[in-house]
C-alpha cells in the first residue's frame, strides 16, 4: 500500500506550510527581528547601550526612540529564537481575531504603554526614601518579551480559556499564567528584566480592562489605512487579514469604560465604535437586527417577515425568497426601519394574518396549517411556507425541510 503523502513530506515542505499559515504582521515582525539580529551578528554590532531601554537616558537626554528600538533588538540567538517562537502562536491568534492593521497598532500601543509604566515604576522605586534601588534607572533592557507578556494577557482574555499549560508540565489557572511565567523566568534565566516583563503584564491588563480606550481609534481609522493606495500591495497579500475579516471567537469583550468618553474622541455612535473594535465575520441574531451598519445580515426565516409588504406583492416576494436558497445576501423590502424584538413579534402576527386573509379562497388552509403544526413545524413559518406553496401541503413541507437543512 502506498504510504500517506503527508508522512512523505520532508522538513522543508512542512516548514514552508507552517510559515505560510502565519499571518502578515506576525510573520513581518518575526522576519524583521531575525534580520536585525543577523545584521548585528555579521557586522559585529554589540553596542546595545545605544538602543536599549534605559530610563536614565530617556529622561536625561529625551531619547524616546529607545522605547521602540529596544523591542526589535535581541542579545543572543537563544533570546531571539525563544521570543519569536512564542510570538508566532500568540500573534497568529490575535491577528486572526483583530486583523493585521489593528494588531500592528496594538503592538505600537503596548510598546508605548510598557515604556511609560517602566519609566514611572523605575523612577519611583529607584528614588524611594526607604530603600532606594538606583540600578533600575540605569538598567539596559532589550527584547520583544515585554510585548509578549502583554499579548499573553490579552489573548487569554479574548479566548476565555480557563487553564494554561506551563511548558507542557502542569496546568495552571489562566488568570495566573502570566504571573507564574514572570516568576519562573526570574529563576530559570539570567539577565532577565523583571520590571520589563511586569510592565508588559500591566499593559495587558490595562488594555483588557478598558483603561486604554482613549487611545483606541474608531473603525474608520483602520478602514482608511486598509483603503490607502500606498498600502494596497500589502493589503493584497494572501496572509493580510482585514479588520473586518477576522475570525469570530464567541463573545469578544467590548472595552467599555466606566466614565463617559467625550464625543471629540470618538466619531459616530459610541456603540458602533465599541462593537467594531473586534471584527466579526457574522453577527448573532440579536445583533443582526439591531446593528444599523449591516441591515439584513444573518436573518433567519422568521425574521424575513419584519418588513411591510402590500397584499399584492407579499405572496410573490415571499415565494421568491423562500425558494431561492442559493444566495445569502437578501435585500430587505424596507431598510429604513429596524423594529425592536417586541415590535417584530407584533409584525409577525400581522403578516400571518395577512397571509391567511390572502388565501381565504382555500377552504382547507386552516386544516393544512394545523397538520403542519402537529408535524412539528413552527406555526408562523408554516403559514409563510403554505402561502408560498399556494396551499399545497406537499410543497410547503419541501420548503420547510429545505430551510431546516440550511
Amino acid at each position: 500500500m502506498r504510504p500517506n503523502i503527508v508522512s512523505e513530506a520532508g522538513l522543508p515542505t512542512r516548514l514552508n506550510q507552517w510559515w505560510a499559515s502565519v499571518p502578515f504582521i506576525t510573520s513581518g515582525i518575526v522576519f524583521t527581528c531575525g534580520i536585525i539580529y543577523l545584521v548585528c551578528l555579521l557586522v559585529g554590532y554589540d553596542s546595545f547601550s545605544q538602543i536599549c531601554f534605559s530610563p536614565f537616558e530617556i529622561i536625561s537626554h529625551f531619547q524616546v526612540y529607545r522605547m521602540y528600538t529596544s523591542v526589535l533588538f535581541h542579545g543572543s540567538l537563544l533570546h531571539v529564537l525563544f521570543n519569536m517562537l512564542a510570538l508566532v502562536p500568540l500573534g497568529t491568534e490575535l491577528e486572526r481575531i483583530m486583523g493585521s492593521v489593528r494588531l500592528l497598532y496594538l503592538m505600537l500601543l503596548l510598546a508605548t504603554t510598557n515604556s511609560v509604566f517602566h519609566l514611572i515604576i523605575a523612577l519611583l522605586v529607584a528614588n524611594n526614601p526607604i530603600h532606594p534601588l538606583p540600578f533600575l534607572e540605569t538598567e539596559c533592557a532589550i527584547g520583544f518579551s515585554g510585548i509578549l507578556f502583554a499579548m499573553i494577557v490579552i489573548e487569554t482574555s479574548l479566548s476565555g480559556i480557563q487553564s494554561r499549560s506551563v511548558f507542557g508540565l502542569f496546568n495552571v489557572p489562566a488568570k495566573w499564567y502570566a504571573w507564574i511565567l514572570l516568576i519562573l523566568f526570574q529563576f530559570l534565566a539570567s539577565n532577565v528584566s523583571f520590571l520589563g516583563h511586569l510592565c508588559g503584564i500591566l499593559s495587558g491588563f490595562a488594555y483588557t480592562n478598558g483603561l486604554l480606550n482613549y487611545l483606541l481609534p474608531g473603525p474608520s481609522f483602520y478602514s482608511s489605512i486598509e483603503s490607502s493606495s500606498i498600502l494596497s500591495f500589502c493589503v493584497r497579500r494572501p496572509r493580510f487579514i482585514l479588520c473586518t475579516g477576522g475570525t469570530t471567537y464567541g463573545q469578544l469583550p467590548t472595552y467599555t469604560s466606566t466614565t463617559a468618553i467625550p464625543d471629540g474622541l470618538r466619531s459616530g455612535n459610541l456603540w458602533r465604535n465599541i462593537s467594531s473594535w473586534m471584527p466579526q465575520r457574522g453577527a448573532s441574531p440579536a445583533q443582526s437586527s439591531e446593528d444599523p451598519r449591516f441591515p439584513g445580515r444573518g436573518r433567519a426565516l422568521g425574521s424575513t417577515r419584519n418588513q411591510s409588504a402590500g397584499p399584492t406583492e407579499s405572496d410573490v416576494s415571499l415565494q421568491a425568497r423562500l425558494l431561492d436558497n442559493s444566495t445569502r445576501s437578501l435585500e430587505p423590502l424596507n431598510l429604513e426601519t429596524q423594529p425592536t424584538a417586541a415590535r417584530r413579534l407584533s409584525l409577525d402576527t400581522e403578516v400571518g394574518s395577512e397571509l391567511v386573509a390572502n388565501n381565504q379562497g382555500l377552504d382547507n388552509f386552516e386544516e393544512e396549517l394545523k397538520k403542519l403544526v402537529v408535524m412539528g413545524f413552527e406555526k408562523t413559518q408554516a403559514e409563510v411556507a403554505l402561502a408560498a406553496a399556494d396551499g399545497d401541503p406537499n410543497v410547503a413541507i419541501e420548503i420547510l425541510m429545505s430551510q431546516q437543512q440550511q
